[in-house]
């Protein structure tokens, strides 16, 4: 139970790899974490919030006006509640935005108000990838302090193979359950 009262926010962004959230939710609730799951609308076309719910025993959130919050403000309330932040898979447009501090629904929102490290598990076809575009934004993310997990390489939904699977979530456990041990040659 290395993760034992650790509260992350998973983060579910649009892209056939959004299947693989749901194992990462039981996952890290294997491992003694608190999950609370937001989605995106495009990982909605994917998934299901009552798969994230049963998987994780909370309410799901996927609208950034959600009235269960009484002040409106999800995206001030679920971020300052975690620990950490996993957007897993992390689609292209949705590093994009993040990249350029748009926040035009609940996850974006909540990623620019968060005060608790961000990690990013990218998951897009190989093209998407390797786009320019694409680098650029990563790139950013990485000097704004944001931790990218991944891409793999590797057989992908569209039938071509290359960069751009998001890492399977056995990796992510392992990933997450680093970033909270002790940095001993940290300096501090």
């Amino acid at each position: 139970m290395e993760l034992l009262g650790k509260r992350i926010v998973l983060g579910v962004t649009g892209g056939i790899a959004a299947y693989k959230a749901a194992e990462l939710v039981r996952l890290l609730g294997k491992q003694g974490a608190e999950v609370q799951v937001a989605m995106t609308e495009g990982a909605s076309h994917f998934v299901t919030a009552t798969t994230f719910q049963a998987l994780s025993g909370k309410p799901v959130y996927t609208d950034q006006w959600d009235a269960r919050m009484p002040n409106a403000m999800a995206h001030i309330d679920l971020s300052r509640q975690a620990d950490l932040i996993l957007v897993a898979p992390a689609s292209a447009d949705f590093l994009a935005r993040i990249a350029h501090g748009m926040a035009d629904d609940l996850l974006a929102t909540m990623v620019l108000a968060r005060d608790c490290p961000l990690l990013v598990a990218p998951a897009m076809n190989r093209q998407m990838w390797e786009n320019p575009a694409t680098q650029r934004n990563v790139s950013q993310l990485r000097e704004d302090g944001i931790v990218v997990l991944g891409p793999d390489a590797g057989d992908q939904a569209c039938g071509e193979t290359g960069m751009g699977r998001m890492l399977e979530p056995e990796d992510l456990v392992r990933e997450i359950s680093a970033w909270f041990q002790p940095k001993l040659l940290a300096g501090t």
